[in-house]
Order: C-alpha cells, then sequence, then structure tokens
C-alpha cells in the first residue's frame, strides 16, 4: 500500500463527515464598557484628564516672562562678576525686577515705586532677601551706590528667589 493514498472511507463515515459544520466562533469581546457607570467614569476621567491639562497650560503660559527674566538673569552674571560692567548690570538688574513685577502687577502700581516702597513692595510679595533690599534701598539708579560691596553671587541668587517665588494674586 502506498502512504500518500488514504484508505476510502465507508459511506456511513462519508455522510456523518458532510454533515458536520464549522465551529462557530463568537463575536470578539468589545471594548465598550457593558454598564453606563463604567461610561460615566471614563467620561469623569476624560474631564479631569483635560481640565488639569488647560490648567496646566494657563500656568505655564502665565509664568513665561519669569523664565523670559531668569534668563535675562543669567546673561547677567559675567556682567555682575566685572568690575567695569558691575554698575551697569547691577542697573540692568533692577530694570529686570522693575519689568517682571510690571508684568504680574497692574503698570499704575509699580512703575512709580521706588526706594524703600519699592523695596517693601518686593518684600510684601515674596522674599526680597538682604542683598535685594540693600540694592534697592540705596538708590537703583544713582551713579555712586554702596551696592558694589554685595556679593554678585548673593544678589543674582536674591533676585531669582524673588522672580520664582513672588505671589501674584488673581
Amino acid at each position: 500500500m502506498e502512504p500518500d493514498k488514504a484508505a476510502p472511507l465507508d459511506p456511513l463515515t462519508k455522510v456523518a463527515l458532510e454533515s458536520l459544520k464549522d465551529i462557530a466562533v463568537p463575536q470578539p469581546v468589545s471594548w465598550m464598557p457593558q454598564t453606563w457607570g463604567w461610561a460615566l467614569a471614563a467620561i469623569l476621567l476624560a474631564l479631569a484628564v483635560t481640565i488639569v491639562l488647560i490648567r496646566w497650560v494657563r500656568h505655564y503660559r502665565a509664568n513665561a516672562y519669569r523664565r523670559e527674566a531668569l534668563l535675562l538673569l543669567d546673561g547677567l552674571e559675567k556682567d555682575l562678576n566685572g568690575t567695569a560692567t558691575r554698575d551697569q548690570a547691577l542697573r540692568a538688574l533692577a530694570a529686570i525686577l522693575k519689568r517682571v513685577a510690571i508684568a504680574g502687577w497692574s503698570r499704575a502700581e509699580v512703575a512709580g515705586l521706588s526706594g524703600s516702597a519699592w523695596v517693601a513692595f518686593l518684600n510684601e510679595h515674596g522674599e526680597g532677601g538682604h542683598a535685594l533690599n540693600a540694592l534697592l534701598d540705596d538708590g537703583e539708579y544713582q551713579k555712586d551706590s554702596n551696592a558694589g560691596t554685595l556679593a554678585s553671587s548673593d544678589i543674582l541668587a536674591a533676585a531669582r528667589t524673588w522672580i520664582r517665588r513672588h505671589h501674584v494674586s488673581a
């Protein structure tokens, strides 16, 4: 007998095999929730994620002036350490602080402040620190001020701290 050739089937087996039907495959399982509670939970979760994302984007955009001011301070660091450019850099630092305050509050409220009123404003709305108080109270726009004796790192650290942490009420 040849191995490739199968034995003939008897007629009864042949009829039985022809009457068989394919196995019924069940419908694929749906990813949609079966109850309204899960659908509601999914909608609420999507809504919460959307609200959090919108608030984060608004917060990020609202603090763009802080990031810009911190970049400007990074550029002033070299000038503050140099003896020839220190006075000019100190005036630029005071101007950056004023610009940050104007961006956070109204121009009418901030633009006219100088001296001890300006220092009081900075301390009221954030941590000014001793270095900023000495720099700004001594005369931020005076040519010969005592600010030259302050350490550059202290002034920059105090300015960065105030820019990062000042609080603007809504």
